[in-house]
């Protein structure tokens, strides 16, 4: 029965976001039961196409990339992939229409991962719009419940909030990016020469769109904010570790937050969520 190949389709996503992401697979778990599988379908499309551009060196990453875009198209126009991955991307896209242009715009992104290795202003914003903040919009789909009136209000502030979590992927990964893929995202930085006063113009504009994105966490459904709200306060408490780290340092190794540390900030995040303080 086609219901057996779903169930395994929603189950891949899943296992795919708790292997690459335990932070984005706490948020998700608290969110509300019926929201969870489609946001872990959106992950798993999301981490397979990034994970092409990023991973799979030896190989024609301009064809993989351009094979998985037919394949997530004909996904979505056929109602059904034999890729776990895709057929149940295709069944969050048709079930909460989220529109094909976010798709386009996420896909157009990873591309330019394939040839660009410095980035210019105007390609840093472009790169962001598809990397992040269209993603946020994706998820903006499900939470909302296809309310388009409820999705225009909050669209502005979730996708600042996911260009602060992207800014802050960029800083955390910064020796991967520049040491072994050869990137640099922030426009006008010599990576030789990022020193503090680099890293606090960077950290200053995060600090605004951190901001924003939280007003907007506020306004969410109820039903997605609490899990919404423990992305956002991992991101923070990472922010605020990146924040107090020498720039040597961010340029030699990957900052973290221990699990410990992570099951901590989910006690008091749930215990300012229902006592109404965030």
């Amino acid at each position: 029965m086609k219901q057996i190949f779903d169930k395994l389709s929603f189950d891949m996503s899943e296992m795919t976001t708790k292997r690459y992401s335990t932070s984005f697979s706490m948020g998700i778990s608290f969110l509300q039961k019926e929201i969870q599988k489609p946001i872990y379908s959106i992950y798993g499309f999301v981490r397979f196409a990034d994970e092409i551009v990023d991973s799979f060196h030896g190989f024609d990453k301009a064809y993989l990339l351009s094979d998985f875009k037919r394949q997530t198209y004909e996904a979505i126009d056929n109602g059904i992939s034999l890729n776990p991955i895709l057929n149940s991307f295709q069944w969050a896209v048709n079930h909460y229409d989220i529109p094909r242009e976010l798709i386009d715009t996420f896909l157009d992104s990873m591309e330019m991962d394939l040839d660009k290795s410095i980035y210019d202003k105007v390609n840093y914003e472009k790169y962001i719009l598809g990397s992040a903040e269209v993603v946020g919009l994706m998820c903006l789909k499900v939470f909302v419940h296809g309310d388009q009136k409820e999705y225009e209000k909050l669209t502005y502030y979730a996708m600042k909030l996911g260009s602060a979590f992207q800014k802050i992927n960029f800083l955390r990964d910064l020796k991967d990016d520049y040491q072994e893929l050869g990137r640099t995202y922030f426009p006008n930085v010599d990576m030789k020469n990022f020193n503090d006063q680099v890293k606090k113009t960077i950290e200053e504009d995060i600090a605004v769109e951190f901001q924003i994105g939280y007003e907007g966490i506020k306004m969410l459904p109820k039903n997605s904010r609490f899990g919404v709200y423990m992305a956002y306060t991992y991101y923070y408490k990472l922010f605020q570790k990146i924040k107090s780290t020498h720039p040597e340092k961010i340029l030699v190794s990957r900052i973290r937050i221990p699990n410990n540390k992570k099951y901590s900030l989910l006690f008091t995040s749930y215990l300012k969520h229902n006592l109404n303080l965030i």
